[in-house]
């Protein structure tokens, strides 16, 4: 009986062993940016991605610049993500494959009511200048996030040096939400993709501190894509899984989770899947 038990425990461990790893194995490591997470949008569609596939999505948020790092680190399976220009380069440099478009937004400037500035209706170029003339507070990410990038060439584009140790010009090396934050309590202007204001408008009962100021722009246009880790650069890239992922967030079902992503009423991301 002794010998039985020994031999039964042994084999209910290796069961146990073997259960993990499978677990383990079903498991993918995303690498995304910050209005992906902060909008609720993974919340909601993890469990769909479970449901219709058995992978369990994990993520880690942050800024784009970071989260492609995170891939060349060989720290994530897939990343989404929205920096076109970086995300491009990064595939040219053999780090990433598969990129495609997935969903889409826009940025838009946003500041108190009163608009100190008096911005409001301006297109990007004349915004940011007058900004710039008038000493308006403007608070940037400067997290070398996907929306930080975007804002850094719109400067460069109303043909201005990048601001740095301005007095008026506020780098907060923070997420999206917390720069809002920032912005609110200096009673200044701030950059952000649609989606996250929405979620901000949504915290604060439809009537938040910041409104919309400057939107419309053409050059404001936010696309984001999925990027699978190359595994020829990170064998341990489960490539897999990350193909699944893919396919399932283009799909029709996965474009169509996102078109029913609302708050207030509002989308906040737009698929485009191809």
């Amino acid at each position: 009986m002794r010998w039985g038990s020994i031999a039964l425990g042994l084999v209910m461990a290796l069961a146990f062993t073997v259960g993990v790893a499978q677990a383990a194995e079903q498991s993918l490591m995303m690498a995304t940016t910050t209005s992906t997470d902060n909008t609720g949008l993974l919340d909601y569609l993890a469990p769909k991605f479970q449901e219709a596939t058995g992978i369990e999505l994990k993520w880690s948020a942050m800024g784009t610049g970071k989260a492609l790092q995170f891939g060349i680190d060989c720290n994530a399976d897939i990343l989404l993500v929205h920096a076109p220009p970086a995300e491009k380069k990064y595939v040219e440099e053999g780090h990433g494959i598969d990129r495609r478009e997935v969903m889409y937004n826009d940025f838009v400037i946003i500041g108190p009511p009163s608009d100190p500035a008096g911005v409001k209706g301006m297109d990007v170029k004349d915004a940011l200048t007058t900004i710039a003339k008038k000493g308006g507070v403007f608070v940037s990410r400067g997290d070398d996030s996907g929306t930080n990038k975007k804002e850094k060439s719109l400067w460069k584009a109303a043909g201005m040096e990048l601001p740095d140790k301005q007095e008026w010009y506020v780098q907060t090396g923070q997420g999206m939400l917390k720069t809002i934050l920032v912005a609110s309590e200096r009673d200044g202007y701030t950059m952000t993709d649609r989606g996250t204001f929405i979620k901000y408008e949504a915290e604060n009962n439809g009537n938040p501190p910041l409104v919309i100021l400057v939107e419309g722009d053409k050059v404001l246009f936010n696309q984001y894509s999925v990027i699978i880790v190359n595994p020829e650069k990170c064998p341990s890239v489960k490539q897999d899984l990350a193909k699944k992922f893919s396919d399932w967030i283009t799909s029709e079902q996965g474009q169509k989770d996102i078109a029913d992503f609302r708050l207030l009423g509002k989308a906040l991301f737009t698929p485009n899947a191809k």
